[in-house]
């Protein structure tokens, strides 16, 4: 039974054409665009974030 629920479960991720929800297309966040992780104090200012 549970070797039929995965393969149900990949044929369905499969089957449905979904959008992509990964943090490379949510470019509007600016936690984005910093080094993993991130250095303490790494701005000289406060970065500006405008809205296209």
């Amino acid at each position: 039974v549970g070797v039929f629920y995965f393969i149900f479960i990949l044929w369905e991720a499969f089957a449905s054409k979904r959008m992509n929800l990964s943090s490379y297309s949510m470019t509007s966040s600016i936690e984005w665009f910093q080094f993993y992780p991130p250095a303490e104090h790494s701005y000289l200012e406060l970065p500006a974030i405008s809205s296209n």
